[in-house]
């Protein structure tokens, strides 16, 4: 399957996570091959669908609306299938590729003692900080905190894989009240997380809005003076910038447009400053 930007196999890391959520996956190719297969039909029996056709339409409208809905549902496996494939890519190989651009935001992890993922999943991103303190002989841990005890096991599985077993813990707990002191982490990463919190409201709903800003608030509150947050997202980046604002983060930056599960997503990185200064920050773009 190749190699990643680590040189690492595809097929390794596919091995070690897997694909998350293979339901959806499952129900996009079954849909896709439907359609393909009724685009097909509709090719192969068009003039007798025309005929059928001919009864309920008048002259030369049947051609018109057998061949429009055939050009629909053919149209539509294509879109299926690309859909398909982007979820392919997004869970996996952009997800890897993601964590470690998110981890190069930090320049040294050696002086990293403590650091933190907020709903850390199967653990990719997890792992991508636990081997940049192992490479780095840092005497730091990093936290993966997630909603399921279930997933917190699986996690811990996939670290001792990666070999950075030592450097990881897990914990089960709610991101909207950290069980964590104030001050306590130099590092928060993120990802594709937040805009899941509250959407038993609705994504648009207030509140599933006001839920995701106060998981904002929590990562300002257990980030040290000083340190340093990643947080890559989809959907909601802009009301995050605003918030951000509002507690007055500073270095403030939102990386380019990157799609992802089919939608537009951006890392914003953001540092906690020793002392909390009143007026506005600027928002820079980083297009690297």
């Amino acid at each position: 399957m190749g190699k990643t930007a680590g040189n690492r196999d595809w097929t390794q890391i596919y091995a070690i996570y897997g694909i998350q959520q293979w339901q959806t996956l499952v129900f996009l190719l079954f849909h896709a091959f439907f359609f393909s297969l009724l685009s097909l039909l509709f090719l192969i029996y068009f003039d007798q669908i025309c005929f059928f056709l001919d009864s309920f339409f008048l002259s030369g409208a049947s051609r018109l609306t057998a061949g429009f809905t055939g050009a629909v549902t053919a149209l539509s496996a294509v879109c299926l299938l690309f859909a398909a494939a982007n979820f392919v890519y997004s869970d996996v190989p952009l997800q890897y590729e993601m964590a470690q651009r998110m981890v190069s935001s930090v320049s040294d992890w050696s002086c990293v003692k403590t650091a933190l993922d907020l709903g850390c999943g199967r653990g990719i991103l997890l792992n991508a900080v636990a081997t940049q303190l192992k490479k780095t002989g840092s005497s730091g841990r990093v936290v993966g905190l997630d909603r399921s005890k279930r997933t917190t096991l699986s996690t811990l599985r996939t670290a001792k894989l990666e070999g950075v077993q030592e450097y990881v813990t897990c914990r089960e707990g709610d991101v909207r009240t950290l069980p964590f002191g104030d001050n306590y982490f130099d590092v928060v990463v993120s990802s594709v997380f937040v805009h899941t919190v509250g959407k038993e409201h609705g994504q648009k709903s207030v509140e599933a809005a006001a839920e995701r800003m106060r998981v904002l608030g929590e990562i300002v509150r257990v980030v040290k003076p000083g340190g340093l947050c990643v947080v890559w997202d989809l959907l909601h980046v802009p009301e995050y910038v605003r918030r951000l604002h509002e507690l007055k983060m500073e270095d403030i930056r939102v990386s380019e447009r990157v799609t992802a599960f089919m939608a537009g997503s951006h890392i914003v990185t953001f540092r906690k400053p020793s002392e909390l200064v009143a007026g506005p920050r600027e928002v820079r773009l980083d297009w690297r």
